[in-house]
């Protein structure tokens, strides 16, 4: 049986899912929801002329034309579409970060409590294939216990979006909720443990300094340090510089344990790189002794890589996300997942407001 998919919001990220969606056996996009007709003539356009147009996810619901609903409109649109659409008891793959505020978040919990139908929070850096094998090592013991979690991204600015959206704390959540959630949550899995103090020096230094949008000045940070302290004792760093464009690696993730350190290595886009190709990914795994570190590369198809800017981590969270709509079980990425990464990243914005420690 084909599982019909219906899109709300089909922005930048929107046509992502759409395009990981087109690789999958058994699955076809019958309807699209977006308020700006640009950005619907964008998704509704070759290949997919034969899609239902709407300009709200309310008309598409009312349509009933899809079997499962993928979420990627703006991050503070999030809590009012779910408030409409979790009674449809359809599944649901919701955009990062869950909601853009912590309470909006909870009141989504509360709301699918009696839900009977999955709701899957997509967190893509989860299903980067270099991230993937470390977790695989740090299961198989290779790093004995874990006691640090290192994260640096170095990347280029936001893009672009539509109504500028993506240029304000109040609609983004802050940069530490809206980009950041990802590796929050990654810290989570990777420690297997939950957050209890936050601290987190960061700055708008570089990034649209002169752009101002009906008066308004933008108001994202562009780089911060975070320590995450966990309640297992693993101590987890983020380093983000987002006026890095030219790194070679966008991404490194580092486990270290009392046995060895091991590295995922992460490109970033082919649009952003010189050489205008997405290199492959590395794993280093260093044993603490003389032994020399193991580095091996990571290959990705060129298809999936060319159908989105997340080194092919959409499409392999679309695949398990199939799979439990086709064959039932629980999300890999729950609403309570979704609420501990945003929980944490608001308090890293608080806490590089303030200048002191968040206790969660």
């Amino acid at each position: 049986m084909t599982i019909r998919y219906g899109i709300i919001g089909s922005g930048m990220m929107g046509r992502e899912h759409m395009c990981n969606i087109g690789l999958l056996d058994g699955a076809e996009i019958t309807a699209i929801a977006d308020p700006f007709s640009q950005s619907r003539e964008l998704a509704a356009g070759p290949g997919h002329e034969r899609c239902a147009v709407f300009p709200g996810h309310r008309e598409l619901l009312a349509a009933d034309c899809c079997d499962v609903l993928v979420i990627a409109s703006p991050n503070d649109t999030h809590a009012a579409i779910l408030r409409d659409v979790l009674p449809s008891n359809k599944p649901i793959l919701v955009e990062k970060p869950l909601c853009a505020t912590v309470e909006d978040c909870r009141e989504v919990l509360r709301l699918a409590e009696r839900r009977a139908a999955p709701v899957w929070v997509a967190m893509e850096y989860r299903y980067m294939p270099p991230v993937e094998r470390l977790r695989h090592e740090l299961a198989a013991g290779t790093a004995g216990r874990l006691r640090m979690i290192s994260i640096r991204e170095h990347r280029f600015p936001f893009l672009h979006k539509v109504d500028d959206w993506n240029r304000f704390s109040a609609r983004t959540g802050g940069t530490l909720v809206e980009k950041c959630c990802h590796f929050f949550d990654l810290m989570r899995l990777l420690a297997e443990a939950e957050a209890v103090r936050v601290y987190a020096s960061g700055a708008m230094d570089v990034n649209f300094l002169d752009e101002r949008y009906d008066g308004r000045t933008p108001d994202v940070l562009d780089n911060a340090f975070v320590i995450v302290d966990f309640d297992n004792g693993v101590r987890a760093m983020l380093d983000l510089c987002m006026f890095a464009e030219g790194s070679y690696w966008q991404e490194q993730i580092a486990a270290t344990g009392d046995k060895a350190r091991i590295e995922a290595f992460v490109p970033g886009p082919a649009r952003f790189s010189p050489e205008e190709r997405e290199r492959a990914s590395e794993i280093v795994i260093s044993p603490r002794a003389t032994k020399l570190p193991v580095r091996e590369e990571i290959h990705v198809e060129e298809r999936i890589l060319a159908a989105g800017d997340h080194h092919g981590s959409t499409f392999f969270q679309h695949q398990k996300f199939l799979n439990l709509v086709r064959h039932g079980g629980q999300p890999e990425v729950s609403l309570d997942d979704g609420l501990r990464a945003v929980m944490i990243g608001a308090a890293a914005e608080e806490s590089a407001r303030t200048g002191q420690a968040m206790e969660l």
